[in-house]
């Protein structure tokens, strides 16, 4: 089975300007893990998912750093994680929260290789794309869809 088989193709989408509050109320009514991020081709350039949002609402540990004698405090943590907290949990857009490296799939490959993608690489939604253009979108929720019916089909 294709992933293009259970994928979504009418896929909620926001632009990098688009609100954390708009964001949050598209998830809310269409009861979505997650928005791509897309460019006016509907390039994938970001998604903004649960876990995004919800990292807003944590508390921010600052980092943590080893001090050597009175000589030296030395980081332990890049000073870019830091960043990248800070801006996804005061962020007022789109493009200030979301993740920048989306994992995605094509919509030929097969349930297997989405299955392993999420588990592994540990993402949900996975954006569907083909030739470079968002075609679709699937979930967890859709794998397990998929297996209930099957199931059904099987009884």
């Amino acid at each position: 089975m294709k992933v293009r088989e259970i994928m979504t193709t009418e896929v909620v989408t926001v632009q990098r300007d688009t609100s954390v509050n708009k964001i949050a109320t598209l998830m809310h009514e269409h009861q979505i893990t997650g928005v791509p991020v897309v460019d006016d081709a509907r390039h994938v350039v970001g998604i903004v998912t649960e876990l995004d949002m919800i990292v807003r609402n944590t508390r921010l540990e600052l980092p943590a750093f080893i001090q050597i004698l009175d000589l030296a405090r030395i980081q332990l943590e890049m000073p870019g994680h830091y960043r990248n907290r800070l801006r996804h949990m005061l962020g007022a857009s789109a493009g200030d929260m979301m993740t920048e490296d989306v994992v995605t799939i094509s919509p030929d490959a097969e349930m297997e290789d989405l299955a392993d993608l999420m588990v592994k690489r540990r993402v949900n939604p996975v954006p569907v794309v083909e030739n470079g253009v968002l075609v679709g979108i699937v979930s967890r929720a859709d794998l397990i869809r998929m297996m209930a019916h099957k199931l059904e089909s099987e009884e």
